[in-house]
């Protein structure tokens, strides 16, 4: 006892120093051990994070892809078919050709030139009318099929994570909700397309203004004519006027679309559906791409045709009476149906198109 009371009088010091340097190791190694297991649930947590991720942007990625493909085999082809047999109807141009076939020798000069001043008004306006038809039906249907598929999506993704009891609470699109909202890409054709032939041949007229038949037509004379009357249309009138032609009137929307029996809140959706593609249709970046678009058209259009005209005739120069017959045979090429027609291929494969369309599927609703 007295040995072990002196071992602690002569080194009480070292003895306290190294309990302290023991019981600080042991609680650093405590604290080190903690943090090391904390460390590696976050790692594993950021490790399942990251691949949850991984299989919501594959997810997305796929139903995306498949949007896309259901507007080009299913919902477009329908809408192009429709604008086509439109257009053949309520803009005629064969009634015109038969009476100048038929009064050879009997039509004096000035009916003459006055049949032929109208079929070079009604086959610039038939084939200007179809390029920009198409072009924006086509671009029309895919905001319309993107925005309905994102929400649709999104919908899908929360009723999974909702528990059933909650599920009655989230306000999905219902099946007629959406139906309503799709049929509505048929506005350009069931409403829209007296005045819009109107207004193009007003634009038609005024840029064709003084042209003879007689003056020569180039590849270069075609493609500004074409650019002129699609600016002429484009910036006649309000801003985004062109909207009008395709969608009603958003004050006309509910009042149209309301029927007996139909819930407040099935309304309210499909209006909400309505003013989100009008405020993409009205957007500054939907303006930017139906530039662009309308421009490729333009200069895919007149490619084809100095292509398809005779001996080359409009590289070199034709005059416009010999051109109007190659117009005609240009329509039907015009509105082909998707899988068919090179121009909307030609505009699907654009870059800017194909960025615009992902960031607007991507963006998430409100």
């Amino acid at each position: 006892m007295d040995f072990v009371r002196g071992l602690w009088r002569n080194h009480r010091r070292k003895i306290l120093v190294t309990t302290g340097c023991l019981g600080s190791g042991y609680l650093l190694y405590r604290l080190y051990n903690s943090h090391t297991r904390r460390l590696a649930d976050l790692q594993r947590q950021l490790a399942n994070d990251r691949e949850h991720d991984e299989n919501i942007k594959a997810q997305m990625k796929a139903h995306f892809e498949n949007i896309q493909m259901i507007v080009d085999s299913t919902t477009l082809p329908h809408a192009m078919q429709c604008l086509s047999i439109c257009i053949r109807e309520e803009i005629d141009v064969s009634s015109v050709m038969e009476r100048l076939n038929k009064g050879k020798g009997m039509l004096s000069q000035s009916e003459k030139l006055h049949l032929w001043d109208e079929l070079k008004i009604l086959s610039f306006t038939r084939m200007v009318l179809s390029l920009w038809s198409v072009t924006m039906l086509s671009l029309y249907i895919r905001v319309q099929v993107n925005i309905l598929g994102r929400h649709l999506y999104v919908d899908t993704a929360r009723a999974l994570d909702t528990s059933s009891h909650l599920l009655e609470e989230l306000d999905l699109i219902d099946r007629d909700d959406e139906q309503k909202f799709l049929s509505s890409a048929d506005f350009l054709v069931t409403n829209a397309m007296p005045s819009l032939i109107s207004n193009m041949q007003s634009a038609v007229s005024e840029v064709l203004k003084g042209m003879q038949l007689k003056d020569v037509i180039t590849t270069r004379v075609l493609q500004e004519t074409l650019s002129r009357i699609v600016d002429e249309f484009m910036c006649t009138g309000s801003p985004h006027h062109w909207v009008d032609y395709l969608m009603m009137p958003q004050d006309a929307k509910l009042s149209r679309n309301t029927s007996v029996g139909s819930s407040d809140e099935t309304v309210s959706k499909f209006h909400q559906l309505m003013v989100e593609t009008r405020e993409v249709l009205t957007s500054t970046e939907f303006t930017d791409i139906v530039e662009i678009s309308l421009k490729c058209f333009t200069d895919a259009l007149v490619e084809e045709m100095e292509t398809q005209s005779i001996a080359g005739g409009l590289a070199t120069g034709m005059p416009l009476a010999k051109m109007l017959p190659q117009i005609e045979k240009i329509i039907p090429v015009i509105t082909a149906e998707p899988g068919k027609n090179r121009f909307l291929q030609v505009i699907r494969e654009m870059s800017q198109v194909q960025i615009f369309f992902t960031l607007l599927y991507a963006s998430m609703p409100q």
